[in-house]
């Protein structure tokens, strides 16, 4: 198993990946040997060798016997197979991340001055060769404002314990590369990578369990302590860096414009286990890890702290500031540094034990312990004057400075959590205590112009609505002990520790008033007698569906037509957040709508938010797979409208897309300093508008293009009556959710309706059949309603494929998922639909308009193949295909065979296992989950 990555270009770069991958795969081959014996090694290789030339050239006979090949595997041979082609793919997943940390590495070593493109400093550069001036670029880098936000959604198809096995072989395989290695070191190295490997193959890669939230939110805390906390300080030093490079004679110190938040612990949109409690626990662990890497931090500190006043001279405000510690804290004998002549590590000693103290509810209020992080953040400060009082400026520069831009970033919480939650909760919650107050019999049939008018009236009545002397459902309970819980998390961690509270299924203006009722029962929201407002959490709708984003700018001037309401937003800096869903448009509408009207949501809103002269923050909701929005961070920026980004960009970082950009260091800061060049380009692009003539006709085209695609879309996912068997019996769906790789239900309700079927499981079992339907389907009938075989048509569309950016991503995505689609094994998975009419003429229509949306790619964008612009994915992708579709064949295979054995009643345990160990490979090797 050594051939997947075969280079496009000749370069010494990608020998190395070729290197990493056969060695990987050799080292493979040995614990297959070593575990199963000749046998499956020359079994392996069989299927593989056998499935490569049906890629090369597919022949009916051949495809029959690969085909009984499978099907004649014995179990214990099926589930060794199964698990090697798995593994594989993991090491050359592993093999890839390193490659990009090399090329980045050697792009560096051979450009010597050249500046990498995308970098942080070409970005700059930029600025400065198209004339911006020192206040100018001030001002732009005071504009940037970057939140990533990571969620739980249940894409991470692999175990902690996997991703850390991936840990150790990435670090050894990056070993490789070390020129001084010995001969004795490098086997030294093999025999480790061969026992990793085997550890590998001995480790189970499926849960026994579904993770709980509180499982969640360690495990996405693992990549703030392995890579954001170190990472993210360097790319604000690297913009400083260029910032005094190409604009000297300035002390640049970049205000907090790129920061991360947390949906995980705070998100309980149909999770009944996120609950109040898990919120505040979630909130103490989060201010737990970062008192702990302070700690480690100024511990380390102290080796290079060393100075003696015996040599040199610090300042009296360090003396001082020692002098006051001492006077209040009394330290263990083992906290206290002994030597009198070294007051960094007297002071540093003193600064550990006032963060431990923070952890200590007993010490609230004393000056035991730091009451802010800008208490900690002024001893960082009289230590760096001090340092550089006696010329020590090199060790203020490299360490205390990186720790005060950590303190900065991540205070005593790490990561600012939101809150999540289903508009239907909160209308539920307000009909009953309404209905306990004699207010309204029943609130939830009113008009909608009724429940806004009786929510204001709310809004503006200082008295309280509830009573603690009143009953209420556990379920009412729970909503408002969620509000009771925010409070008393911004009084313990600050009010920057929860800001935002978004509102799921936000349909109508009364589902954002009625948040903003429940925040003025706690404390969150009040009108002093003076007419001050003071707010200290935002609602902030989610508009999902199509309808939802066409009614989106109504709902908002709706609510801002309400004195109450713009006073609201007025105590949050004039600055209203509104959050866009690209995973349930996608699903309700297809990817041609769901991206259009994603775009005319964005300008209409941001059109409706300067009417009322406040700006917007859009939070995009997107998701990791092609069907859910997904594409590189830096692209994700690029892609809006630069007049939409004026008040700031929040995304989601979800599932696998975490690990694959948040694992290492190295990729994590590519990524984060390529998301930066992107903020910036995007700035200048606001800043310096291009009149095009023809974007306004352009529009018009997709608008017609989105309508037609979006009929054809609805025709078979809404209007067929079969259309959800078949896509329940035609992909793994079922069994996505036995997988156990989130703590959330794949659906809404218990509910079998398409509806309430969540856009991930959705887009999740697409993916493994290989259709990867929600990412291309309908566009191909869109397009050709436009172009319609004429000539003059065709050459607009290839006019809009070269100079409009949005109609240029949006056919590159289509691009990618065609070329990642496979018809041919999607075929084989419509042998488990039962109803034969409906499976022949289902799968007829998505064949045909495959066929067609690949032509027409073709003719767009003049190329010879799909995906010719991009040739390193495109090989990537033919590389892969002859290694995943043996675990495809053994899918079908294996589902038929549970699915048959549950219809009488009965199950296989083994069986149910071999299938979610196909779901792990498949996943692993499209790169993909959902």
């Amino acid at each position: 198993m050594t051939e997947l990555t075969t280079a496009v270009s000749k370069s010494n770069s990608n020998n190395l990946l070729r290197r990493d991958v056969r060695f990987l795969g050799n080292i493979l081959g040995e614990v297959l040997v070593h575990q199963g014996g000749n046998e499956l090694l020359e079994i392996v290789e069989k299927i593989r060798e056998t499935s490569k030339s049906l890629r090369s050239l597919f022949l009916p006979e051949l495809h029959t016997e690969f085909k009984e090949m499978i099907s004649s595997l014995d179990p214990e041979n099926r589930h060794q197979v199964i698990r090697a082609f798995a593994i594989y793919f993991q090491l050359v997943n592993i093999a890839e991340q390193n490659h990009r940390i090399r090329r980045k590495r050697d792009y560096e070593r051979s450009a010597g001055e050249t500046v990498q493109p995308g970098s942080i400093e070409s970005a700059v550069q930029e600025l400065r060769e198209r004339g911006f001036s020192q206040e100018e670029v001030h001002e732009i880098i005071s504009g940037l404002s970057l939140e990533l936000v990571m969620t739980a959604h249940p894409t991470e198809a692999m175990r902690r314990a996997i991703l850390d096995i991936h840990k150790r072989i990435s670090d050894d395989v990056m070993g490789l590369d070390n020129p001084t290695l010995t001969f004795r070191e490098r086997e030294q190295l093999r025999e480790k990578l061969l026992n990793e490997v085997i550890t590998l193959w001995q480790t189970d890669e499926l849960r026994d369990r579904k993770p709980t939230v509180l499982d969640e939110v360690r495990n996405g805390m693992y990549y703030f302590h392995e890579t954001i906390f170190h990472v993210l300080p360097e790319v604000y030093a690297e913009l400083e860096r260029c910032l005094s490079k190409y604009y000297p004679g300035q002390n640049w110190h970049v205000p907090t414009y790129l920061r991360f938040g947390s949906w995980i612990g705070g998100d309980r949109d149909g999770n009944p286990s996120v609950t109040a409690s898990v919120t505040l626990q979630t909130m103490r662990l989060q201010r737990i890890l970062a008192i702990r890497e302070y700690q480690r931090i100024m511990r380390e500190l102290m080796k290079y702290l060393s100075f003696s006043t015996s040599i040199i001279k610090v300042t009296p405000e360090l003396q001082e500031s020692i002098a006051k510690d001492r006077a209040v804290i009394t330290l263990e004998r083992g906290e206290a540094w002994r030597n009198a002549n070294e007051p960094y590590r007297i002071k540093l000693s003193y600064m550990i034990h006032k963060t431990q103290s923070v952890l200590d509810d007993e010490t609230k209020g004393t000056p035991q312990r730091y009451a802010s992080p800008e208490e900690f953040i002024e001893d960082l400060k009289i230590i760096d004057r001090s340092l550089r009082h006696h010329y020590a400026d090199y060790v203020a520069d490299t360490y205390i400075k990186k720790l005060i831009r950590q303190v900065e970033l991540f205070g005593f919480h790490t990561a600012t959590l939101d809150i999540r939650q289903h508009s239907k909760e909160h209308e539920n919650a307000m009909c009953e205590i309404l209905r306990k107050m004699n207010i309204a019999e029943d609130y939830s049939q009113l008009e909608e112009h009724e429940k806004v008018k009786l929510l204001e009236q709310l809004l503006n009545d200082p008295r309280p609505l509830t009573s603690p002397y009143q009953t209420y459902t556990e379920s009412t309970e729970e909503c408002l002990e969620v509000y009771r819980t925010v409070f008393r998390a911004q009084e313990e961690y600050g009010q920057k520790c929860i800001t935002s509270y978004l509102i799921s299924m936000a349909e109508a203006a009364s589902d954002i008033l009625e948040v903003m009722v429940f925040a003025k029962e706690v404390g969150l929201f009040r009108k002093d007698n003076d007419g001050t407002v003071v707010c200290t959490l935002q609602a902030v709708p989610l508009f999902e569906t199509i309808d939802d984003l066409h009614n989106a700018p109504q709902i908002m001037r709706t609510v801002l037509d309400l004195p109450i309401y713009r006073q609201a937003v007025t105590a949050m800096n004039d600055l209203q957040e509104i959050m866009l869903g690209y995973s349930d448009s996608n699903k309700d509408g297809g990817v041609v709508t769901a991206n259009w009207e994603l775009r005319v949501a964005l300008k209409e809103l941001t059109a409706t938010a300067e009417s009322y002269g406040i700006k917007l923050k859009f939070f995009h909701g997107r998701g990791g797979a092609l069907g859910r929005g997904g594409m590189p961070l830096n692209r994700s920026i690029l892609a809006q409208p630069p007049s939409t980004i004026g008040g700031g960009i929040k995304i989601t970082e979800q599932g696998e897309v975490i690990s694959s950009r948040y694992s290492m260091q190295g990729i994590a800061y590519r990524s984060l300093e390529q998301a930066t060049s992107a903020l910036i380009t995007a700035a200048i692009n606001a800043r310096t508008p291009h009149s095009d003539l023809y974007e306004a006709k352009w529009e018009e085209i997709v608008a017609k293009i989105s309508e037609v695609s979006l009929n054809k879309y609805q025709d078979l996912i809404f209007r067929d009556p079969d259309f959800l068997s078949f896509f329940k019996e035609s992909t793994p769906l079922p069994e996505v959710g036995e997988l156990n790789i989130g703590s959330r239900p794949s659906k809404r309700k218990n509910s079998d309706r398409f509806e309430d079927l969540r856009a991930i499981p959705w887009v999740f079992a697409w993916t493994q059949s290989r259709y990867l339907l929600p990412a291309w389907y309908a566009a191909g009938t869109g397009l050709q309603s436009f172009y319609d075989g004429k000539e003059e048509n065709l050459n607009i569309l290839k006019q809009m494929y070269e100079n409009f950016s949005f109609f240029t991503s949006l056919i590159d995505t289509l691009q990618t998922a065609i070329v990642k689609a496979d018809l041919i094994i999607a075929k084989e998975y419509t042998k488990m639909s039962k109803n034969e009419e409906a499976r022949q003429r289902i799968f007829g229509f998505i064949e045909e308009e495959f066929r067609l949306t690949s032509e027409l790619i073709l003719k767009i964008t003049g190329q010879q193949d799909i995906l010719d612009n991009v040739p390193v994915i495109q090989e990537s992708i033919r590389l892969r295909n002859p290694y995943v579709d043996p675990l495809s064949y053994l899918q079908v295979q294996l589902l038929m065979e549970l699915r048959a054995l549950r219809e009488n009643d009965q199950d296989d345990p083994e069986l149910l296992r071999e299938v979610l160990l196909t779901i792990n490979g498949i996943a692993a090797g499209m790169r993909n989950t959902g």
